[in-house]
């Protein structure tokens, strides 16, 4: 089944709950802790930030690397983070990650509630983009949900990709690609691709470091 009519749905809720999208920061403690943990990351150079919603996370790489570009196809959503963020180290981009080539090197590439929404059939296609984002020793930090995070979900079945169905206040609903990533899994799926990667769970959430290829141009 194909996943692109999947992968539209997904960018339209995204465009439509731009101005949902911060509630669950606003309301769960354990999400605003997850945002300190950038502190404790290694995180430097000039970073690139994948699908980087309105901004939650940006200042925070701001304030640790020398640059940040920060990516995301919805326009509503961007709009939102550059009223955030007000560093002017960071550049903002619009782009279709399943279309987008980097243009240039990165010492950091960061993701936060991307990778769970990237259908399993495009997983190798993504992490090549990814390495060929990052500079000789640069590495890929992501935070995602793990599998406890589907009891939360309205998880749907027979789609083209693991999905979700999402609700807006206005009633509208929408699919997404959602999937709950087990950590264990997760690492030896990489490991096959030829990354080193050390993934470790908080709460019912993970968070991975990982090294592309050795043999990555």
């Amino acid at each position: 089944m194909d996943d692109d009519a999947l992968l539209a749905e997904q960018r339209a809720y995204y465009r439509a709950a731009a101005h949902e999208y911060d509630r669950p920061y606003a309301e769960y403690e354990a999400l605003q802790q997850l945002l300190a943990v950038v502190d404790d990351l290694p995180i430097t150079g000039d970073v690139l930030e994948l699908a980087c919603g309105t901004g939650q996370w940006t200042p925070r790489l701001a304030a640790r690397g020398r640059s940040v570009t920060a990516i995301d196809a919805a326009t509503e959503v961007l709009a939102l983070a550059r009223a955030r963020t007000t560093s002017p180290t960071v550049q903002f981009v619009e782009a279709d990650l399943f279309e987008w080539q980097p243009p240039r090197r990165y010492d950091t590439v960061f993701f936060a509630f991307w990778l769970s929404h990237v259908p399993p059939a495009r997983l190798p296609d993504f992490w090549n983009t990814v390495s060929a984002a990052l500079a000789p020793g640069g590495r890929a930090i992501f935070i995602d949900d793990g599998p406890a995070a589907a009891a939360h979900e309205d998880v749907l079945v027979n789609q083209p990709a693991p999905a979700a169905l999402r609700r807006l206040d206005d009633g509208s609903q929408y699919r997404i690609v959602k999937v709950f990533h087990d950590a264990r899994p997760l690492t030896d799926d990489l490991t096959a691709l030829g990354w080193s990667v050390r993934i470790r769970t908080r709460a019912g959430n993970f968070i991975g470091i990982a090294e592309p290829p050795t043999t990555a141009s």
